[in-house]
């Protein structure tokens, strides 16, 4: 999905048409949605869901309004990832609060402060452009999509890791990062040092 939307975004940019920029913002929601579904940690579900599938329906439904929403009011779509965002945000507090694993905390981190400054970028580009037009910086997008990138490879290995660790613990999932462990930045991924069973019970 991070394919689809690395090309719709390119897409958009290079023809900067409403469609190219339904196809980029729809395809960031639709990421994000389908990253909710799979991974989201079962222990934190509101109280009214007991099971995934329940679950993946109501992202399913919130992702679909948006969706149609944004073609009558394309600001929508930019209020519907903000609200994942900041769930993300207060997931993310909550359940570093009692975590001591120092790999993990250090993602989240890195993960919080590129999402920082990504958002960032995006205000300021968004409605400061003619003031970095008139310092000849015309970047701000450009490093927006950059981090933010990055800060969803981070946050969704993060959120994957938290399911990981509550739906098959006797797995003993793990973070390292590629292409070396012991470097401060890198691309993060899990690892299961557990030899049992690790089927995910939804």
């Amino acid at each position: 999905m991070m394919i689809f939307v690395g090309l719709f975004s390119a897409y958009f940019h290079m023809t900067l048409s409403f469609v190219g920029q339904m196809l980029d913002e729809l395809s960031i929601l639709w990421v994000l949605a389908m990253g909710y579904s799979i991974w989201f940690p079962r222990k934190l579900f509101p109280s009214f869901i007991k099971d995934r599938s329940t679950f993946s329906r109501l992202v399913l439904v919130i992702a679909i309004i948006t969706t149609l929403s944004s073609f009558v009011k394309p600001t929508a779509n930019a209020y519907a990832l903000n609200c994942f965002g900041l769930h993300l945000l207060y997931t993310l507090a909550v359940e570093m609060r009692c975590c001591t694993d120092q790999k993990v905390l250090r993602l989240a981190k890195l993960s919080v402060a590129l999402w920082v400054l990504a958002i960032s970028c995006w205000i300021s580009d968004r409605f400061g452009c003619s003031f970095w037009q008139r310092l000849n910086f015309c970047y701000l997008h450009g490093i927006w999509h950059i981090l933010i990138v990055i800060a969803v490879a981070y946050g969704s290995t993060l959120i994957a890791y938290l399911d990981a660790n509550y739906e098959i613990p006797y797995s003993l999932p793990g973070l390292q990062y590629w292409p070396c462990d012991k470097w401060a930045v890198g691309l993060p991924h899990i690892v299961l040092k557990g030899t049992t069973k690790t089927q995910k019970r939804c």
